[in-house]
């Protein structure tokens, strides 16, 4: 099997596997009083000072997930109904589902939400978005970069044009951590999601920053830690995995980016000669700036996808039509809808997403199977 379907979820790296074991093992509540308790809230104060430095963050800001949704969730709901009663959301209509399906769920309680247009290269208009603000916006929410095409998205002058005017931004960073840098502060931002098994930590941990003097109103409830924003126990040994994890990624950022970019263009450029360009299209930035260097998004004109993927499946090559939240469902991806990709290869489109352990070889020869793949059908 080739697995080029690291955007729904990495292996895990060894060493984190290796980091985790003692604290899976030794026990401590991070929270008592005794020596188990003391070294378990010191490896927990660890990961936390750890990611908080690779992510430009202040410590006291990261909080523990159980993954990507819950963060994005608890930002969210925690942003919007900082205030009591409804009020107005400025979000994209290209939005991961953990992002979407809250921003709907206030629209259904009342809240009036925008979603302004983005262009046929996915990327959305900050400026736009701001047009939409109002005395009522509680929230404006967009994601750092696609997880269908890897479209990175000016997340930056969206806070930088709502901030000044007291309205928080969340942005879904959940494909961007651990694939290109991320500065919390620099970007400017109110808060931000993350998720360990997208750079090959472990499942069932994320995080959330949120900036020190924001208004989050939790909505879990059960005890104090992580000042109550978010109760309950701390899992240790999946913090620590999360640390590593990001950790393992900054020792070698650049090398894997331009490895990554490398493998990335080089399966497109392979595909495209054997098949041509008028049968395989790039859905996405044009711009390799704007980009993820680990994804690619390619539509393969007059070809099902559903039925392609399934060849694919059976020739040893993982991928997928999208996101892998979507309920399994064929339906049009959302995100090529929002960029109005011709029907042609609105059904035909297919993503490959790279991950740290990709080799020159896996790529060629997933090229020569996707080809054959295409030319027997």
């Amino acid at each position: 099997m080739i697995y080029l379907d690291h955007n729904a979820t990495t292996p895990m790296d060894p060493e984190v596997l290796e980091a985790m074991r003692p604290h899976f093992l030794a026990g401590g509540n991070a929270e008592s009083r005794h020596a188990a308790g003391r070294r378990a809230r010191r490896a927990w104060e660890d990961a936390r000072e750890s990611v908080a430095r690779i992510l430009g963050a202040d410590p006291s800001e990261v909080i523990f997930t159980s993954g990507g949704t819950e963060a994005n969730n608890l930002a969210i709901f925690g942003l919007a109904r900082a205030e009591l009663g409804p009020g107005h959301v400025v979000s994209s209509p290209i939005e991961h589902p953990a992002v979407a399906e809250p921003v709907a769920h206030l629209q259904a309680d009342g809240f009036d939400v925008d979603r302004p247009e983005v262009d046929a290269e996915g990327l959305a208009d900050a400026r736009r978005m701001a047009e939409c603000f109002g005395g009522r916006t509680r929230l404006a929410t967009l994601m750092l970069a696609n997880n269908e095409t890897g479209a990175i998205q000016p997340v930056q002058e969206l806070a930088g044009l709502a901030i000044p005017r007291g309205i928080p931004v969340h942005t879904d960073a959940v494909q961007a951590v651990g694939r290109i840098p991320v500065h919390f502060h620099a970007l400017g931002v109110s808060s931000l999601a993350a998720s360990a098994h997208k750079f090959h930590g472990p499942v069932g941990v994320g995080l959330l920053l949120v900036k020190r003097g924001v208004r989050l109103r939790s909505w879990l409830l059960g005890g104090g830690q992580q000042q109550g924003r978010r109760p309950g126990t701390v899992a240790v040994p999946l913090a620590v995995g999360l640390a590593k994890a990001l950790e393992l990624w900054h020792a070698q950022a650049a090398a894997r980016s331009a490895r990554w970019a490398s493998l990335r263009d080089r399966l497109e450029s392979t595909l495209i000669s054997a098949l041509g360009p008028g049968r395989v299209v790039r859905n996405g930035p044009g711009d390799d700036a704007r980009r993820l260097p680990q994804t690619l998004n390619l539509g393969f004109v007059g070809l099902d996808g559903d039925a392609l993927l399934m060849k694919l499946d059976l020739a040893g090559i993982a991928a997928s039509l999208g996101s892998a939240c979507s309920s399994g469902a064929s339906r049009p991806s959302p995100t090529l809808l929002a960029m109005r990709v011709p029907e042609d290869r609105l059904r035909s489109s297919v993503r490959f997403s790279l991950g740290a352990a990709t080799t020159d070889a896996d790529i060629d020869e997933a090229a020569a199977r996707i080809i054959e793949s295409i030319r027997t059908d």
